[in-house]
């Protein structure tokens, strides 16, 4: 005959409380895994673009804090970096926010925008490697649109005409990138436009420089040699260095990265004092079975084991309902932002909030777990 765990039969005993325990474990999992989707899309969105560059070494200044928040550098300091063994090309990089005008609701919202020399291979996307894209670029007050755009700034097809900047601006082109936490769309314009479009800034000086290498040369090495041999006005990084640059920013320095940290911090403490507060009534009521136990023999390790076992078991049936509806609620949310918060799960994630959760029941045990070893086998009999 089977023997049925004793830790499973007490948390069957009361199941209006079993319900409520699955539900609480449930929802700390859910915001620990929506805090985690969030933080993980906020990385992936706010470093994309790296991912997009044609270059092994970026440029920027020293003060530059992340990509969308640049202080520029003289361009003097490509040609600079164009003299150092191993460099192939060097390409020029603006940035900057313009308001672009919804062309059906008149309201203008701004866009991150992309300045580049259309002779200049800077992006890998394969839609700005053809000629047209190129023949696009050239002409005067013409921008390619990022189709990931937020459908807040209206009709993105090609051929459309609006206002940016308080400039009229032709719809040439379409790509697909992403903008983010940083931006709700993004524009690739020519240098030229871009100085049009931003004028009275010149192209003499640059938010980031591309450095793109011969075949076979190391990175790192090339970086270590151009930093010491430009001015101290110069941060080389390699496109990795670069990315965790970013990441760094927005993790350590913004209030994003602290929110979504503190968010699962604050999960896991609610989680932990929901189960803790199951498993205390569920002893305090069971306090006669306890003594009894003791009384007939059962030491303190089996005691630790059965609430051990029932905060596991709480653990599983909380954890799979939570990653159900996590999953749920990242496609949810992948379409309500037309896709510029790429929130997926992963199976490191999976496992992660596994487990996450499986400590936090585990911790309610232990804490809970002293009330029965505090029970007198004298009770039994009073």
């Amino acid at each position: 005959m089977r023997r049925v765990p004793l830790a499973w039969l007490n948390l069957l005993h009361e199941k209006t409380r079993l319900l409520i325990a699955i539900t609480g474990v449930a929802f700390a999992a859910l915001l620990i895994f929506m805090n985690l989707g969030f933080r993980g899309a906020l990385i992936q969105t706010t470093t994309m673009v790296y991912g997009q560059l044609n270059a092994e070494i970026i440029l920027m200044s020293p003060r530059t804090l992340q990509i969308s928040a640049t202080t520029p550098f003289p361009r003097e300091r490509l040609y600079q970096a164009a003299g150092i063994e191993g460099v192939e090309r060097v390409m020029p990089l603006y940035v900057s926010y313009l308001l672009w005008r919804n062309p059906e609701t008149r309201i203008s919202r701004a866009m991150f925008t992309y300045g580049v020399n259309p002779q200049d291979p800077i992006f890998l996307m394969p839609e700005l490697q053809s000629p047209e894209a190129t023949k696009q670029l050239e002409r005067p007050n013409t921008v390619l649109i990022d189709i990931r755009s937020r459908p807040e700034f209206g009709p993105q097809t090609i051929g459309l005409e609006t206002e940016a900047g308080r400039r009229r601006v032709e719809i040439g082109g379409q790509y697909s990138l992403g903008g983010g936490f940083a931006a709700d769309g993004t524009l690739i314009m020519s240098d030229q436009n871009f100085r049009r479009f931003f004028s009275p800034r010149t192209l003499e000086t640059v938010d980031l420089g591309l450095i793109k290498l011969a075949s076979g040369t190391d990175a790192q090495r090339i970086a270590q040699a151009m930093q010491a041999r430009l001015p101290a006005d110069i941060l080389v990084l390699t496109k990795e260095e670069a990315i965790a640059h970013d990441r760094t920013y927005w993790l350590q320095t913004t209030s994003i990265g602290f929110i979504f940290g503190m968010g699962v911090v604050v999960s896991f403490v609610v989680g932990t004092m929901i189960v803790y507060q199951i498993l205390f009534t569920d002893i305090r009521q069971h306090l006669p079975e306890y003594a009894t136990l003791k009384a007939m023999g059962y030491r303190n390790p089996y005691l630790f084991r059965l609430v051990l076992q029932e905060a596991f078991l709480l653990a599983l049936m909380g954890y799979v309902p939570g990653l159900i509806i996590a999953l749920g609620l990242y496609q949810l949310t992948v379409k309500a932002t037309a896709g510029s918060l790429p929130v997926s799960m992963s199976w490191e994630r999976a496992v992660f909030v596994l487990s996450l959760t499986v400590t936090m029941c585990g911790v309610s045990g232990l804490i809970s777990v002293r009330k029965a070893i505090a029970a007198d086998p004298a009770d039994v009999f009073r």
